[in-house]
C-alpha cells in the first residue's frame, strides 16, 4: 500500500517518455519570418503619444493581425498599426491602436511597472537573436513604462532602464511612443543590426487577450523565437556612456530603550546625514564597469511581513534595491548560490558586465559591515544577525550556443576573519527536439564556520558528518545539484526534476536554507483550449515525488492532483487535492496529511483585481513536539482602482490550527496590510502603508511621499513607526520611529 507514490511516479515517467519520443516542435526558419526595417530621421521626436510628426509617415506599417491568446492566430479584433523610427541617439516605436470601444479601455496613472492590469503595447526586443535573454519594453494609455528582462521562461521586473514614452487617448482608441536610447540596452558591435523583434497589444476584456505582429505555434515554448527582425539600423556601435549617481540622506530615529518593557523610556537618535554615490562607465554597448562608494542600500518599499509562526525554514524577500537589480538575472539559479540581500549594509561595492560574441560575463564584488547568516539543516534553518565584517566576490560566466542552449559557470566567495565560504560550479542548458530541454546545476562549497559561540550555539547535526551547526570554528566541504528534463507542447507537457543537497552544502552569499535532501519530483499536464463562452483553456495537472535524507531515509512522499482553468472574466483558477501526503519530522511520522488548496486571480472589471490562496485541510504542527492539526490559512488581496490616479491596495494573510488528536488550539491569527497610493502624475506620488500583525501584536505605518523622474533620479520623504500593544494597563505605545529624506540623481553623458 505505502508503494503507491513510487509506483505512480514511475507510471508517470513512462508514459511521458512515449509522449517525448512522438514529440517534436515547429522551428520557424529564418527565411519566413517578417521584417520590418528602422527608418533613419534626424533630430529627436518630440514625445506627445500622438503620431501627428510627418516623419512617422517615412516608417513601414506593419499590423499586429494575430489573436495568439486566448484564441490560436485568429484575426486580432481590433486594428494595431506599429512604426519604427531611429537616429544616432534613439529607436522610436509608435504604436496606433484602434478601439471600437474606447470607453472600455482600461487605463490608470500609476508607478512604473504596474501597468499589467491595464490596455498595453510593447515589444520584446533579442538584440543578439539568440534567444537567450531579451528586453520587454510597455507602454500604456497615459504613457506609463514598464521593463522586464526575460531570460527563458522567467520574466524578471525588477530590471529597470533608462528611456522615455509617451500615450494619448482619441475617438478612435489611442496611441503610444517609445523612445529607447542606445545608451541603455546592449547589442552587438556591429555596423549592421538585426535583431529579433516580438510587437505585441495586450487587450483586456472578457478575456485578457494578446494580439501579435506573427503567429505563435504552442508546440514552441519560446515566445521570442517566434517574432520578426528588426532591420535597418546602422552606425549605432560607437554608443558609450558616463553615469554619476551621487545621493544624499538625512534621517532621525528613535525607539524605546526595552520593547519588552511597556513603560520603557521613548529615546530619540540624533539627526544623521549621508552622501555617497556611484559611477558606471560603458565603453561599448555591450561592456559596463560600476563602482559605488558608501552606497545607499536602503529600500523605501517595505517588506510585507509574511507569516513565519509554522515555519522551520529561513523566509525569502525579494531585493528591492537598485544596485542589485542590474544584472541580476545572470546571478539567478535553482540552486540558490547568490542571494543579494545576505550583502546587508555594505561599504562599497563594484560590478562589471559584458558580452563578447556568445560569451556573457558578470562580476560583482561589496564589502558588508554586518553580515547575516543563514544556516541550513535537514528540517530547518537559522537566521543570525552579526556585526561581523566580510568581504563577498560572485563571478559568472556563460557561453550561448544559440537555441536556448548554454554551458555556464558561477563562483562565490566570502571572506571574514578567520572564516570562509567558497561555493563554485556549472549550469547548462540543452534544448533539443524544438521542445523538450535538459537544464542542470552542479555547485561544491567548502565553509570554514566562524569561531563565536556567542553568535551563534545551537549543535544540531549536519545529518551522520560529525559536524554541527554551531559557530564553532569546524570546516567542511558539500555539493549541491540539480536536473531537469523538461517537454513543453501544446497539448501534453512534463517536467522531471533532481535536487540533492549534502548535509553540509552551504552558500553564504546565497538562499540555500535547507540541505540533506534528495529529491525526486515530476509533473505532467494536459492542456485544452476550447475557447468558449465561459472557458479560454484548461489543464488537468499531477505532481509527484519522494523525498530521502543522505542516511537513506524516506522523508517525504507525495502525489497531488490538481487542474487549472482560465475562464472569461479574466478569472484563473487552480484547484488542488494533496491525495498522496507523508512526511516523518522530528522523527514523527505523519502520514495522510490530505488538504485542499484554490488559487484565484480575477480581474473581471477596470476598477477591481481580486486574488486568493486558500487552503483547509491536514497540516503537521511543527514544533519539537510535533503534532497533527486540522486548519487553514488564507491569503487575500483586493486590488481597488475607483479612479485612475488613486488605488486601494487591501491584503489579508490567516493561519489556524488544532490538533487532531485533543482539540487544542496550536495557533490562530492574522496579518493586515493596507497600501494607499494617490498618483499625481507619472512622476509624483503620495503612498500610506499600514499594517497590523496580530501574532506580534504590532502596527506599522509607513507615509511616503515620492517624486521620480526616472528609476535613478527619486526624491523621498517619509517616516516610519511601528507600535506594539501590550495589553492592559498599558494598551499602544509607540516602540519605534524614523523620519528620512533621500534626493539622488542621475548625470548621464
Amino acid at each position: 500500500m505505502r508503494t503507491y507514490p513510487i509506483i505512480s511516479v514511475t507510471c508517470l515517467i513512462f508514459g511521458s517518455v512515449v509522449f517525448w519520443a512522438q514529440s517534436s516542435a515547429f522551428e520557424v526558419p529564418d527565411s519566413t519570418r517578417p521584417e520590418i526595417r528602422a527608418a533613419k530621421i534626424e533630430g529627436n521626436l518630440k514625445l506627445t503619444g500622438n503620431l501627428d510628426d510627418p516623419r512617422w509617415n517615412t516608417a513601414q506599417p506593419v499590423l499586429l493581425n494575430y489573436e495568439i491568446q486566448p484564441g490560436e492566430n485568429t484575426p486580432a479584433p481590433q486594428k494595431t498599426i506599429a512604426r519604427v523610427l531611429y537616429n544616432t541617439d534613439y529607436v522610436y516605436f509608435g504604436f496606433d491602436c484602434k478601439d471600437t470601444d474606447p470607453a472600455a479601455i482600461r487605463a490608470h496613472i500609476s508607478d512604473r511597472d504596474k501597468i499589467f492590469d491595464d490596455d498595453f503595447v510593447g515589444i520584446i526586443l533579442d538584440t543578439y537573436g539568440d534567444y537567450q535573454r531579451a528586453y520587454e519594453f510597455f507602454v500604456n494609455p497615459f504613457g506609463i513604462q514598464a521593463d522586464l528582462l526575460r531570460t527563458g521562461y522567467n520574466e524578471d521586473d525588477s530590471f529597470d532602464a533608462v528611456w522615455e514614452t509617451a500615450g494619448a487617448r482619441n475617438k478612435d482608441g489611442w496611441t503610444a511612443v517609445m523612445a529607447i536610447p542606445f545608451k541603455s540596452i546592449r547589442f552587438p558591435a556591429s555596423q549592421e543590426q538585426k535583431w529579433s523583434l516580438t510587437l505585441g497589444r495586450i487587450y483586456p476584456r472578457a478575456s485578457r487577450a494578446f494580439f501579435s505582429w506573427t503567429p505563435n505555434d504552442r508546440n514552441n515554448p519560446c515566445l521570442q523565437c517566434q517574432g520578426g527582425y528588426l532591420t535597418g539600423i546602422s552606425g549605432v556601435q560607437s554608443v558609450s556612456s558616463v553615469e554619476l549617481l551621487p545621493y544624499v540622506v538625512g534621517q532621525q530615529s528613535g525607539q524605546v530603550a526595552d520593547d519588552s518593557d511597556p513603560s520603557s523610556r521613548f529615546e530619540n537618535g540624533k539627526p544623521k546625514g549621508r552622501v555617497g554615490g556611484g559611477i558606471r562607465f560603458s565603453p561599448t554597448p555591450d561592456l559596463a564597469f560600476e563602482a559605488v562608494v558608501n552606497p545607499d542600500f536602503s529600500q523605501v518599499e517595505s517588506d510585507a511581513t509574511q507569516i513565519s509562526v509554522n515555519s522551520t525554514f529561513a523566509l525569502f524577500y525579494s531585493e528591492k534595491r537598485p544596485f542589485f537589480l542590474v544584472g541580476a538575472d545572470m546571478f539567478q539559479n535553482q540552486t540558490g548560490t547568490f542571494y543579494s540581500r545576505t550583502i546587508n549594509n555594505p561599504i562599497g561595492g563594484a560590478r562589471a558586465i559584458g558580452k563578447s560574441g556568445s560569451l556573457s560575463f558578470s562580476y560583482l564584488a561589496a564589502a558588508d559591515r554586518n553580515t547575516p547568516y543563514i544556516v541550513p539543516g535537514e528540517e530547518g534553518s537559522d537566521v543570525v544577525q552579526t556585526d561581523v565584517e566580510s568581504f563577498s566576490n560572485v563571478a559568472r560566466g556563460r557561453y550561448d550556443f544559440g537555441n536556448e542552449t548554454y554551458v555556464g559557470g558561477m563562483v562565490t566567495t566570502r571572506n571574514s576573519a578567520r572564516a570562509h565560504n567558497y561555493v563554485g560550479g556549472l549550469d547548462w542548458n540543452y534544448k533539443f527536439m524544438g521542445n523538450n530541454s535538459f537544464r542542470g546545476e552542479v555547485f561544491l562549497s567548502d565553509t570554514k564556520e566562524l569561531t563565536d559561540l556567542n553568535l551563534f550555539s545551537d549543535t544540531r547535526q549536519f545529518g551522520s558528518t560529525g559536524r554541527d551547526a554551531a559557530f564553532n570554528g569546524e570546516q567542511y566541504s558539500g555539493s549541491g545539484t540539480y536536473l531537469s528534463l523538461r517537454h513543453d507542447g501544446r497539448e501534453y507537457s512534463a517536467n522531471l526534476q533532481y535536487q540533492d543537497r549534502s548535509p553540509t552544502f552551504q552558500a553564504q552569499d546565497g538562499f540555500v536554507p535547507s540541505n540533506d535532501n534528495r529529491t525526486a519530483m515530476f509533473n505532467q499536464w494536459y492542456s485544452f483550449y476550447p475557447n468558449s463562452a465561459v472557458v479560454d483553456m484548461w489543464a488537468p495537472e499531477i505532481d509527484a515525488g519522494i523525498h530521502y535524507n543522505y542516511e537513506g531515509v524516506k522523508k517525504e512522499q507525495w502525489v497531488v492532483p490538481n487542474v487549472y482553468a482560465q475562464l472569461k472574466g479574466q478569472i484563473n483558477i487552480n484547484a488542488v487535492y494533496f491525495l498522496v501526503n507523508d512526511e516523518l519530522f522530528k522523527g514523527v511520522q505523519f502520514r495522510n496529511i490530505n488538504r485542499v488548496s484554490f488559487n484565484l486571480n480575477s480581474r473581471p472589471v477596470s476598477v477591481l483585481s481580486l486574488s486568493g490562496n486558500f487552503a483547509f485541510g491536514r497540516f503537521i504542527n511543527r514544533t519539537d513536539a510535533p503534532a497533527l492539526g486540522t486548519g487553514h490559512t488564507i491569503y487575500l488581496t483586493a486590488l481597488i482602482k475607483p479612479t485612475s490616479q488613486f488605488q486601494i491596495e487591501l491584503d489579508f494573510s490567516r493561519a489556524r490550527l488544532r490538533s487532531v488528536g485533543t482539540g487544542d488550539l496550536f495557533f490562530d491569527g492574522y496579518i493586515a496590510r493596507t497600501v494607499g497610493i494617490y498618483q499625481f502624475t507619472s512622476e509624483f506620488l503620495l503612498r500610506l502603508i499600514g499594517q497590523y500583525d496580530q501574532f506580534n501584536n504590532k502596527i506599522d505605518i509607513y507615509p511616503l511621499f515620492s517624486y521620480k523622474l526616472n528609476p535613478y533620479t527619486i526624491f523621498y520623504a517619509g517616516s516610519t513607526y511601528s507600535l506594539s500593544d501590550y495589553g492592559p494597563p498599558f494598551g499602544t505605545e509607540q516602540t519605534v520611529r524614523q523620519y528620512f529624506l533621500k534626493l539622488q540623481y542621475l548625470i548621464r553623458t
